[in-house]
């Protein structure tokens, strides 16, 4: 009997079509292979600066270039990475899983990441930098100060420097005390450009910086933020007080935001 003649055959054909619909969705991926755990995968994808590379291993995204910096080239992007993982890259057929809506919404705190080819340091900076929220920023101080090590402030700053997942683990918002914006690895245009699409306030708080003016209170809730903070931005003039430490604020009888979390500053 040949296949043609097995009385079966329809009903296999229909479970072999009921199976494929099937597995077309299942809502996870599949196990990883041998394969993803030698080579890691890139993409191509948009954002608000441009089209990025995004290369992902399988712990997560670790490693981001706009086409721009990489002069449109695959093949310069894979040489960069390789010069940091010690791992090929071969394209991915789809995005890592929340990816493009991190890019979408500016928001990553959710997505995974393989920052395995940093220090223990390098990784708690990035760490603090992913909770600074859209259309906010922080000076490098706080971030010394969010993860125990206020002295840390220069090595703060190379650490960002070090960030392998820009745009995602926003350094951009990381700005100097003085209101400037400081070094970024897309050069201070697009960190402007990034800052002022969110709706940072940023042209604000460099003119009260100018000023000495570090910290804004409102008299009325006697709650001091930082300038960038939506908190901050609802005080209106006649009740809206500028501080240039947090001491000085608590010393008027101002507590510190719980939304943005202003930390004293160290002697």
């Amino acid at each position: 009997m040949t296949i043609n003649d097995n009385p079966f055959a329809d009903d296999l054909d229909h479970a072999d079509e009921e199976l494929t619909t099937a597995l077309s969705r299942l809502a996870v991926d599949g196990p990883i292979s041998v394969l993803d755990r030698i080579a890691a995968t890139w993409v191509r994808v948009s954002s608000t600066v441009g089209d990025l590379f995004v290369a992902s291993t399988d712990q997560g995204v670790a490693y981001v270039r706009t086409t721009h910096a990489v002069h449109d080239s695959e093949t310069e992007f894979a040489k960069l990475f390789r010069r940091e993982f010690t791992r090929p890259l071969v394209a991915a057929t789809r995005p890592p899983a929340g990816l493009l809506p991190a890019l979408h919404e500016q928001r990553a705190t959710k997505l995974r990441f393989d920052l395995s080819q940093l220090s223990p340091f390098e990784r708690e900076v990035l760490l603090a930098v992913l909770t600074i929220p859209r259309g906010q920023v922080r000076p490098y101080a706080w971030v010394a100060n969010h993860i125990g090590r206020p002295n840390a402030v220069r090595a703060v700053g190379s650490a960002l420097g070090r960030n392998p997942v820009p745009l995602l683990i926003p350094c951009h918002r990381v700005i100097r005390t003085n209101g400037t914006l400081g070094d970024y690895i897309f050069g201070q245009v697009t960190k402007r450009a990034l800052l002022d699409a969110e709706g940072t306030n940023i042209g604000e708080i460099y003119e009260l910086a100018q000023h000495h003016i570090h910290y804004v209170g409102s008299d009325t809730t006697g709650v001091v933020c930082f300038p960038s903070c939506p908190n901050a931005r609802r005080i209106t003039h006649p009740h809206r007080h500028g501080f240039r430490t947090i001491t000085e604020a608590n010393t008027a009888g101002y507590r510190p935001c719980h939304h943005c979390h202003p930390t004293p500053e160290t002697a």
